[in-house]
């Protein structure tokens, strides 16, 4: 699961909270691994992407942070807004044992060999559906390799166009911040949870 902390189009004030967020998420739920950062200055953040095994769509949501601001004084504004967001993950195929293949015999010329012996292979990747054949070769190993790039191939030509949508709206979350409804609230530069 990605879980994504973002600042949105948020003033600096935003940007020190999700650092802020960032680093109470690491200790408060351990084995996050940090896939990402968008710094913009020094303990400042525009986004910052976890990756968990767990389950912590109930992070998902708007945290507010209720102090004056640190950076600009008698400022009026004293509520600051970050987002948490549940990331939509890339496609593709991720171990071999997504790729199931099938054997059987190859049709054309070829003579006893194509009669005889199963040496065509079909390859299918399960999560999709997506199948090649490959019954180039006489050989049912140098068929399988054939077979295992053209499967590379096609998936990578399916799920590219699927993957550049994926990536449009897990970056179009930054503009999505909801100020108001928060999950979470912190207050004051310590940064001590009311909420």
């Amino acid at each position: 699961m990605l879980i994504q902390v973002s600042s949105g189009q948020g003033p600096k004030e935003c940007e020190y909270a999700c650092y802020r967020v960032y680093q109470e998420f690491l200790k408060e739920f351990k084995g996050l691994d940090v896939v990402s950062i968008n710094k913009s200055h020094k303990n400042c953040l525009k986004s910052v992407v976890f990756y968990s095994e767990k389950d912590l769509s109930s992070l998902e949501g708007t945290i507010q942070w209720i102090c004056e601001s640190p950076f600009r004084k008698h400022h009026k504004r004293k509520n600051w807004f970050v987002d948490v967001s549940i990331l939509k993950e890339e496609k593709g195929i991720k171990n071999q044992n997504d790729i199931k293949y099938e054997v059987f015999r190859s049709q054309g010329k070829g003579g006893q060999n194509v009669n005889k012996v199963s040496t065509a292979i079909r390859a299918i990747h399960i999560s999709t559906g997506v199948s090649v054949v490959s019954q180039d070769q006489r050989s049912q190993l140098q068929n399988k390799k054939i077979a295992y790039v053209r499967l590379m191939q096609k998936i990578d030509e399916v799920s590219s166009s699927i993957n550049k949508d994926i990536h449009y709206e897990n970056w179009n979350e930054h503009n999505l911040l909801k100020r108001g409804l928060p999950l979470r609230v912190y207050k004051g530069m310590k940064f001590q949870r009311i909420k």
